[in-house]
């Protein structure tokens, strides 16, 4: 892809062997990155845990961490001096970076821009996360939480970035991105967002993307046509408020679709969304399944479902889909339009919380009638091949360039 050689450090709020799509996203940038000649080095808090490795990854720095959920599946670790010291002490039996990749919106990217203001590198931020409706999802207090969250990141970054005033999920953008060298999105929607709200401009728009090999394998093995018949649904992602898991199995069963349904991934609703469908043999619960056996679910289903709106900065799910060929019931007019087409759009998303059930209910019952009558939606082909990892990592690699030659 490239001539010049470089190493990457990435920072993440997350451990890459936890749960979640930024996670899968790094992981293959790293993979591809190193199979193009380069080296990265990831830092991220220590995982805790039955998941937690075993063995410690050589391209990896753990940092000291605490757990911060019940399943200790997720960690932090506290951006300060004692932090600061021991990433540099790991980083000297690295080779000499060249560049600094912030992919965190916490503590990683406190973490991660103070360390490239010690070493006066620059810095690549990959925007992830809308901070301000994620936050609003989980509590009712997220208007003291982003005031908090304001004044831990102008106290963490003092020194390391400019000092932005302001206390919302914007001013919280602002103030982790005024540090880089360059800002990229996971999508246009998102990119578009953050110039319109002053956080950086122009964000370059690189999409995360699927694992060539494991996509060709997974095509390899799936049937090559879908025959009409029973629909069979497929909805994945974290079992948390913002995905909107609990709304969907409410408006699935009201629906009264004759269809399977499957849910995969894990989180704090897992007992709540077992209750709402308490006895329904046509819904199973598959819990965590590695990368390949997820997508391999995602070929074999007619439909993938993804219910949040407003919160995801890309939404992978569906665009893994699409390069599978699975068109989704999407409920996001964001990612239904980056999409272009091969779904069925979920009205009334700008509405109540009743209004967008109500809209959800009409297209499951619409999309099983098409795909049991032979007639659902072709994704694009356009999609599928851009998702490819390998493209998203050349023009990742572009913008780090572009970053180094100043």
């Amino acid at each position: 892809m490239t001539t010049r050689v470089m190493h990457i450090v990435f920072f993440g709020d997350q451990h890459l062997d936890s749960l979640g799509g930024a996670q899968v996203s790094m992981r293959l940038q790293r993979e591809f990155l190193e199979r193009a000649g380069h080296t990265v080095t990831v830092v991220a808090p220590k995982m805790h845990g039955s998941r937690a490795p075993r063995i410690a990854d050589s391209s990896s720095v753990d940092l000291p961490s605490v757990p911060i959920t019940v399943d200790r599946e997720y960690s932090m670790s506290w951006p300060g001096r004692a932090t600061d010291r021991a990433l540099d002490r790991a980083m000297t039996h690295r080779p000499p970076v060249d560049l600094v990749h912030v992919q965190a919106d916490f503590w990683g990217a406190f973490i991660g821009h103070r360390y490239a203001a010690r070493h006066g590198l620059p810095v690549v931020h990959t925007m992830h996360n809308r901070v301000d409706v994620g936050i609003a999802a989980v509590t009712p207090l997220h208007g003291p939480v982003l005031r908090a969250l304001n004044v831990w990141r102008r106290r963490a970054l003092r020194g390391a970035a400019e000092q932005v005033r302001g206390s919302d999920g914007w001013a919280f953008l602002r103030g982790i991105a005024s540090g880089s060298s360059a800002v990229t999105a996971p999508s246009t929607h998102f990119a578009r967002r953050l110039e319109e709200h002053g956080v950086f401009s122009p964000v370059d728009v690189v999409w995360n993307g699927i694992d060539d090999d494991v996509r060709e394998a997974t095509l390899a093995a799936a049937p090559t046509e879908r025959a009409p018949g029973r629909p069979r649904f497929v909805w994945l992602g974290r079992m948390s408020p913002e995905k909107r898991l609990l709304p969907f199995l409410e408006a699935f069963v009201e629906s009264g679709v004759d269809a399977d349904l499957e849910i995969i991934g894990g989180g704090a609703q897992r007992a709540a969304a077992g209750k709402i469908v308490a006895g329904l043999s046509n819904v199973h619960f598959a819990g965590k399944l590695s990368y390949a056996d997820t997508l391999a679910r995602i070929a074999a289903a007619d439909a993938l479902v993804q219910t949040s709106i407003g919160f995801e900065t890309q939404g992978m799910t569906p665009f893994e889909a699409a390069t599978l060929g699975t068109p989704s019931v999407i409920s996001d007019p964001d990612i239904a339009a980056e999409l272009g087409g091969g779904l069925w759009a979920v009205p009334g998303s700008a509405g109540t919380e009743g209004q967008r059930k109500a809209g959800l209910v009409e297209t499951l019952r619409r999309a099983a009638s098409d795909i049991a009558a032979g007639i659902a939606p072709q994704p694009m082909r356009e999609v599928s091949e851009s998702f490819r990892q390998s493209s998203r990592t050349a023009a990742m690699i572009e913008v780090y360039e572009r970053v180094l030659a100043g």
